[in-house]
């Protein structure tokens, strides 16, 4: 019986210690782009992200961007070419997401539901709105109220 309670200990403790070894938090997004100048004009415009310097010696076919949490999106200028499922995107919160709706709207940016309807927003089952829209390169962000 001891042997049993001090295995259950053992494993709690474990289980407890090794869920929060490294407390991860997110530092970049990079994104291979087709032209970085009109890409750069996206994430500055539409998405309305600060430009920030990148690291000398970064040749001019790299530009950085940052969101209010310090994350960054690091686009890279690239001949590859990559076909992006909306399964595969990342994913920005704002409490202004009625307001950023109505900046897609007037600056004519295609957006939809998780089901592909434009102009369409998706109701999560815990109450979270979206919408997804795809940068020039066809990257899928996926754009909710999930704000805490």
């Amino acid at each position: 019986m001891k042997n049993i309670f001090s295995l259950i200990v053992f494993v709690l403790l474990s289980v407890n210690t090794f869920s929060q070894v490294f407390e991860f938090s997110n530092n970049h997004f990079a994104l291979l782009v087709k032209d970085i100048d009109k890409s750069a004009k996206f994430y500055s415009e539409i998405l309305q992200l600060e430009e920030i310097k990148t690291p000398k010696g970064m040749p001019d076919t790299v530009r950085w961007f940052v969101l209010s949490d310090k994350t960054q999106i690091h686009l890279t200028e690239s001949d590859e070419k990559i076909k992006i499922p909306k399964g595969l995107n990342f994913s920005l919160s704002t409490n202004q997401l009625v307001e950023f709706i109505n900046l897609l709207i007037t600056k004519k940016v295609s957006f939809e539901d998780r089901f592909g309807e434009e102009t369409k927003t998706t109701n999560r089952s815990d109450g979270v709105k979206l919408i997804y829209l795809q940068d020039p390169d066809g990257y899928w962000i996926e754009i909710n109220n999930d704000v805490e």
